[in-house]
């Protein structure tokens, strides 16, 4: 089973090939994964399974190879981080009634997006939601992690289903 090893001292993602790639992480660094809280900005450390990946028509296409279940970026895609929704880290469809992130984004952010599975067996609402891989930006992120796409759309077809994103 391949694994994802995020350094969050190091600012690093070692892929399954011993490549170590730069990453940023969240705002506010990493926390335990018990203790990540909705807004924190912090990265929730321990080994989260890669459950999907999503990407954006136009920008990004999976990659020869992908054996990770995967679909396209639909415009009205969202993920609801709404702690008062129903639908609590889950996808959601805009228009929506409760607060929820759009896939479908005018940066390169979301052109790829790896679904960790933190917080979503079931989700519990207010403990953390929408903990992705995704598309690198100069700066931290919102507890995600991120790298440069091109590397990210390199290691997509190191990874099966059964495959751990571990974050130290």
């Amino acid at each position: 089973m391949a694994t994802l090893q995020v350094d969050t001292a190091a600012l690093t993602l070692t892929a399954p090939d011993g490549r170590v790639i730069p990453c940023t992480i969240g705002r506010s660094g990493a926390c335990a994964g018990e203790a990540k809280r909705e807004g924190d900005g912090c990265t929730p450390l321990g080994d989260w399974p890669i459950r999907c990946v999503l990407f954006r028509p136009g920008r990004a296409a999976p990659p020869p190879g992908l054996r990770l279940p995967w679909r396209w970026i639909r415009p009205g895609d969202g993920w609801s981080d709404g702690t008062d929704d129903p639908a609590y880290n889950r996808p959601v469809r805009h228009p929506h009634a409760y607060s929820a992130e759009h896939l479908e984004r005018d940066d390169g952010l979301y052109d790829v997006i790896v679904i960790l599975g933190h917080n979503d067996a079931p989700p519990v609402p207010g403990l953390g939601s929408a903990i992705f891989l995704h598309c690198f930006e100069e700066r931290s992120t919102a507890g995600c992690v991120a790298i440069d796409k091109g590397e990210l759309l390199r290691i997509l077809p190191m990874l099966a289903q059964g495959a751990v994103f571990a974050i130290r």
